[in-house]
């Protein structure tokens, strides 16, 4: 018996018993399905990350303060007050590097805004006018800091789209007068700018937070200083001149012997981190994110190949005489093998086929919703519909073996006995 005869008996089979066909492949329909929406949302959610973190700018370093270790406890990493303005002024030297483009310091902390009653609480943030290049900001309305402002400690603010809507609405906030409270108390800032809005980020959401010159910020908002007496920082981000892998490794090595040298210490006190080291790690976590709800949405693939061998041992023992005859009029072992191979096969193959398009209509569904005013990402890839379509054909044949191998073993004496 040739393949196409085997799948127009096995075709036949299903037909015969529709609804029983049916509910055989809904397992697998609703598991494919799963798969691929599950799937979808992870990869969307990889995708959006990825974005955002290359959105930042491009060829960038971070370099933030180490941990510090105080009866034998060492903190977290950031946690020190290592880095200061003069560490960012020696980087940013044109004299040290000609890898270096530009170079923006930045420290804060959490502090309340207010204006003519409305409040919200936000990320104060200071740095410097390079800030606008490195970090890849852009004004919507008004203008950035300037290095007048930072030179003058200037009282001065440029808000994120955010905080603008909350405090402001629709109505625009340049020229506007805010308070800014933090640990040392009240100050009153001139807005002179808003910027696009730009989203959430691996550092945060920067659309919510407020930008003053770093100078005011330290001399009049925060206090905290290193160990030598300067005021610290809690990242310098760097700008390079190229992007590729041997721009990075030469930038972070004399990045990293300048520091050594500057603060005289034998162990590194401060982290050199690069945007392909967080896509690395976050790429990582995303990855797992995904295979751990492709794992979930699978379990029910196994219910379903589960429902496919329990119809074809139904099916096996209704058509017991059937066997018979077949093996009497000279067919083979293998013949009732393959037949019972190919009915498995096609129903998991079937089911596979509507999954995807079940998954993929998930996905969609799922892609229009709204999650905390921001749409849920979601992305269906040729790789995830091969895998789920592949395993659902996979599961079919395997659980399909042992009805099949039952079937083929039958003796044509006994099956033709059978009642």
């Amino acid at each position: 018996m040739n393949a196409y005869e085997s799948i127009r008996i096995a075709l036949g089979a299903l037909r015969a018993n529709k609804l029983r066909s049916a509910l055989t492949m809904l397992g697998m329909i609703i598991g494919v399905g799963a798969v691929i929406a599950m799937m979808s949302v992870g990869m969307g959610a990889q995708r959006r990350v990825t974005d955002q973190i290359q959105s930042m700018g491009t060829n960038l370093l971070f370099v933030r303060p180490g941990s510090t270790q105080q009866a034998g406890v060492r903190t977290a990493q950031g946690n020190a007050a290592t880095l200061t303005y003069e560490d960012a002024e020696a980087i940013a030297d044109p004299a040290f590097s000609p890898l270096v483009r530009a170079v923006a310091p930045e420290t804060g902390s959490f502090g309340q805004v207010l204006y003519s009653g409305q409040n919200v609480n936000t990320r104060i943030v200071g740095t410097t006018p390079e800030y606008e290049q490195v970090r890849n900001t852009r004004v919507a309305d008004g203008a950035f800091l300037t290095k007048q402002h930072v030179d003058g400690r200037s009282l001065v603010a440029v808000l994120g789209a955010t905080v603008a809507q909350t405090i402001f609405g629709d109505a625009s906030p340049i020229g506007q007068t805010i308070k800014v409270n933090m640990m040392r108390g009240s100050v009153n800032f001139q807005v002179i700018g808003v910027l696009a809005a730009k989203g959430s980020q691996a550092s945060g959401n920067q659309d919510d937070m407020l930008i003053i010159p770093l100078t005011t910020l330290q001399q009049r908002l925060m206090t905290q200083r290193t160990a030598g007496g300067g005021h610290s920082l809690s990242t310098i981000n760097i700008q390079l001149a190229g992007e590729d892998q041997a721009t990075i490794d030469a930038a972070t090595q004399q990045i990293g012997d300048l520091l050594r040298e500057r603060h005289r210490v034998n162990e590194d006190d401060f982290t050199v981190q690069s945007q392909a080291d967080l896509l690395s790690v976050i790429g990582q976590v995303t990855g797992i994110m995904t295979l751990l709800l492709a794992s979930i949405a699978s379990i029910s693939l196994v219910v379903g190949g589960i429902g496919i061998m329990n119809i074809m041992l139904v099916s096996v023992t209704e058509r017991t005489r059937e066997i018979g005859i077949r093996k009497a009029v000279g067919a083979k072992r293998r013949d009732i093998l393959m037949q019972f191979l190919i009915e498995a096969l096609v129903v998991g193959i079937l089911g596979g086929a509507m999954g995807m398009l079940l998954g993929v209509g998930l996905a969609q569904l799922v892609g229009s919703m709204q999650m905390q005013g921001q749409a849920i990402p979601t992305q269906v890839t040729a790789d995830a519909i091969l895998l789920a379509t592949g395993v659902s054909a996979a599961i079919g044949l395997f659980f399909g073996i042992y009805p099949a191998s039952r079937a083929s073993r039958l003796r044509p004496i006994e099956a033709l006995r059978y009642e």
